[in-house]
């Protein structure tokens, strides 16, 4: 095969979507520095430490998410659904699904939720690396780097956004299907072939054209919303995984603090090089998290039982989740970093914000409740992020804690606690 151009292409198998075809300028994306270093940047984090078989890679996932995108468009097409769609937008959607991941850290959304920049602002640094920028250069769409780098964070104004960041976005589709395979659980079954073929392009009233999905989706929309919950609940925040994404951030959080390690390096390295480089520095934790000795719950509270509105700022506020930390830690005669919080968060990701057109041709919102005969799906996926997430506190060795002394720690506003902290008080006794 001649190098990547407009008629050539690749067939890459795959377990989950058997044969992926990878055309022209894809190819050049493919084969670029940057793209190729989301082999070594596993799709799961530290997932694989419960789930031996999650090792996959963002990179098979990025061209599970492009092969989707080439099948979304071809049906759309097909229905005559794009004739109103610029042909850029069209041709830069297969483009923006295998860039989406371009600028994840290592070791999945652990360094995001350490405090470090998202992953989807990275992306606009690495589409202007040299070989990408060649690469998406050749799509001949003036500014086509921009363009993808507003399809990726959700910025676009294309009709075609919702394909890539949205509440019913190919990534969403393609994760799923892939972990739950990987990790070897029946619990992300998603119809895939029938939300693509009830994808459609559709403007709301007063509202610009956007990917929406006919009624008779609806049904395989509610197994992508109960496949969401059911592996973040079991997958994704469960404890063991959870207790070494704490243990990760920590450790990360003090190398950047210490100066040891550079935010920018981190952002373009892999997840073993940065082990590497995490485990010549002698940190204990590193070697905890090589052997799998994690940390251990003390406190694990359903978020139920949470008081509402509590607790919110341990997943927004790492710095201040990490003085907490030592003060309790301290508190019961251990040293700093010894104890751990975490309490997830994630809301987004069980969204439902689309436009659906019902059998009579009416559209709605499947977040709106005069949407008549369809379930209110956003009141649902509200109450499933509430009942997969948890209030955990992890320990390096066994410890005995009151769950309404937590409770009361938790409940306070970061105001109050920063206050309690700058004034040296007992944070357990209430």
């Amino acid at each position: 095969m001649a190098g990547p151009g407009a008629g050539s292409f690749e067939v890459i198998r795959d377990p989950i979507w058997n044969n992926i075809r990878v055309d022209g300028l894809a190819l050049a994306v493919v084969d670029s520095a940057p793209f190729q270093r989301l082999r070594y940047v596993r799709q799961l984090g530290h997932a694989f430490l419960v789930y031996p078989g999650a090792s996959h890679s963002r990179f098979e996932h990025a061209l599970g998410t492009y092969h989707l995108a080439r099948r979304a468009l071809s049906l759309l097409g097909e229905r005559g659904e794009l004739e109103s769609v610029p042909g850029g937008d069209v041709a830069l959607v297969p483009l923006a699904a295998l860039l989406h991941d371009i600028g994840h850290y290592p070791f999945s959304h652990a360094l995001e939720e350490a405090g470090l920049p998202s992953h989807e602002t990275l992306a606009r640094e690495h589409f202007r690396q040299p070989e990408l920028a060649d690469a998406i250069a050749r799509t001949g769409i003036a500014d086509a780097g921009s363009e993808l780098a507003a399809l990726v964070t959700g910025a676009s104004r294309s009709p075609l956004q919702g394909l890539i960041s949205g509440s019913l976005d190919l990534d969403k589709i393609e994760y799923l299907t892939r972990d739950a395979w990987m990790c070897g659980v029946p619990y992300g079954a998603v119809d895939v072939d029938r939300l693509l073929h009830s994808l459609t392009v559709v403007a709301a009233s007063g509202e610009r054209p956007a990917v929406g999905v006919h009624e008779k989706g609806v049904s395989a929309l509610e197994s992508l919303l109960f496949a969401k919950y059911q592996m973040y609940r079991n997958v994704y925040w469960h404890h063991a995984v959870r207790s070494a994404t704490a243990m990760f951030k920590r450790l990360v959080r003090h190398t950047i603090a210490r100066g040891d390690l550079d935010p920018d390096w981190i952002a373009h390295s892999t997840d073993e090089a940065l082990m590497e480089a995490l485990r010549t520095m002698g940190d204990a934790l590193v070697d905890r998290l090589r052997r799998r000795k994690l940390y251990k719950r003390a406190v694990d509270i359903p978020a139920a039982e949470v008081p509402g509105g509590a607790g919110e700022w341990i997943a927004a506020e790492p710095a201040l989740v990490e003085r907490v930390e030592n003060r309790l830690a301290g508190e019961l005669g251990l040293p700093a970093g010894a104890l751990l919080l975490d309490f997830p968060a994630k809301p987004e990701m069980l969204a439902v914000e689309l436009p659906v057109v019902t059998r009579g041709g009416r559209t709605a919102r499947l977040s709106d409740d005069a949407a008549p005969g369809l379930l209110g799906l956003q009141k649902v996926a509200e109450e499933l992020h509430t009942n997969a997430r948890r209030l955990r506190l992890y320990a390096a060795e066994p410890v005995t804690l009151d769950i309404g002394a937590v409770l009361a720690v938790v409940e306070r506003s970061p105001a109050e606690m920063d206050a309690e902290l700058e004034a040296g008080r007992t944070l357990l006794a209430g």
